[in-house]
């Protein structure tokens, strides 16, 4: 393959290094382009070709259904590793050593508290607020309780600044889903695992003894290594871009959850809920609604299947189908919600039309009836789904620190009135 490409503009050529990856990704590097051709650049709304940078953290082949986290495969991560064991990989390049991932563990749960006063900042909102404005708000706000800047050059400022968030989310996680369901915060019990923790903070009651369910620890841990990092997505490039500011981790990683929220980006599996929330209220038909799907004039959209990467089974989908399936069977839970869930599910993994079109239910379609099981509610779910991207943003906002990347500036081509004169208001 060459070396370089070539670009002609005004019958000159102009040529440009290829730059390949270790997955023989190939790009054009156009760093000179402006330089060398006296201002002309590149436009690609969407981003869809640009690729923003070079990053070690997480390979993506939507083609293929791959997805893989430091070279290891999602497979086999989520059978055989644990949430916070993943962190640790995505965020420091390695998975930890015994030794490593116990003082990784103690360390978070040293700073899993969270200063009373931020208490007040959560009393402000109403309970209709919605969760993710919520959290978005609340770990912004830990700037102003954390106001030293990072020192990305000390190993040891950075981890300290690490294991602080990842120690404190959990907890403005678990008070965010508490205010809206009226129950007293808890801090929950720093003898349990992180995952184990998280549930009980959102989940005790109390005036009762809470049980642990091993099933749901699983669903919930193995829903958290699948949503921990998902190359340059529209919330992870955020981060990056706010970082290169210079911003804060904890602002940074804010303005991450404000572009998860979107229903295109981490809002789809609230979308999916409130799809089968509109069916049911239409009588349930789940036939009814396939064929509206099928039906180009039809504006009816059915979330939750296909994905805009993946063409191909989404990899994350197949593990957590039998994760879905485990839950409901072991709760057993009786809502009509679910049942049409599975009645989508099954007639579109027959139907020709989106087997031939590879339209298979997504990690979003199942995170959700996982969630709605569980108790969780629909304007719940992005919360949940930042809470598993955390360490994602924490290893992207880090490398691209570490890397020094410059400050993120794209470029415009105008289309506005081209100059001219300004008229006094009694002459308009």
């Amino acid at each position: 393959m060459a070396n370089t490409a070539s670009i002609e503009i005004d019958g000159k050529k102009h040529e440009f290094p290829l730059v390949e990856g270790t997955e023989n990704e190939v790009a054009i590097d156009i760093t000179k382009l402006r330089s060398a051709t006296n201002g002309v650049i590149t436009i690609d709304p969407g981003f869809k070709n640009t690729g923003s940078c070079e990053s070690g953290i997480t390979f993506l082949d939507g083609e293929k259904g791959i997805l893989r986290y430091r070279g290891y495969t999602i497979e086999e991560l989520a059978e055989k590793a644990d949430f916070l064991e993943v962190a640790y990989l995505l965020i420091f390049g390695e998975l930890p050593t015994k030794e490593q991932n116990d003082k990784f563990h103690e360390d978070i749960k040293a700073q899993a508290v969270v200063d009373e006063d931020v208490k007040k900042i959560l009393d402000a909102f109403p309970k209709s607020a919605h969760p993710m404005g919520v959290i978005s708000s609340l770990t912004s706000a830990l700037t102003a309780f954390n106001p030293s800047s990072v020192n990305v050059d000390s190993e040891e400022d950075m981890y300290r600044s690490v294991v602080k968030i990842l120690g404190k989310f959990p907890v403005l996680v678990a008070w965010t889903f508490r205010k809206k369901e009226g129950l007293p915060l808890d801090y929950g019990d720093n003898s349990l695992g992180y995952v184990e923790n998280i549930l009980k903070m959102m989940f005790k009651k109390p005036n009762s003894e809470y049980k642990q369910n091993e099933i749901l620890v699983n669903a919930l841990d193995k829903l958290l290594i699948l949503h921990a990092d998902h190359e340059q997505n529209c919330s992870t490039s955020t981060v990056r871009i706010v970082g290169s500011s210079h911003a804060g981790l904890f602002a940074s990683l804010s303005a991450g959850i404000s572009a998860l929220w979107g229903p295109l980006h981490g809002g789809a599996n609230q979308a999916v809920l409130e799809m089968l929330e509109a069916i049911k209220l239409d009588g349930g038909d789940t036939k009814k609604y396939m064929a509206k799907a099928k039906d180009k004039e039809d504006p009816f959209r059915l979330m939750g299947f296909g994905h805009r990467v993946y063409k191909n089974f989404d990899p994350r989908a197949r593990i957590i189908k039998k994760a879905a399936d485990e839950v409901l069977g072991d709760l057993g839970v009786v809502d009509p919600i679910l049942d049409i869930a599975k009645g989508l599910e099954k007639e579109a993994l027959e139907d020709a039309y989106f087997v031939d079109r590879k339209l298979y239910p997504n990690v979003d379609f199942y995170s959700g009836i996982i969630y709605r099981a569980m108790g969780i509610p629909t304007d719940m779910f992005t919360v949940m789904f930042a809470l598993g991207r955390l360490p994602g943003w924490i290893s992207q906002w880090r490398e691209m620190r570490l890397r020094k990347e410059p400050i993120g500036r794209p470029r415009q081509v105008y289309i506005g009135a081209t100059e001219r004169k300004f008229v006094p208001i009694e002459e308009r």
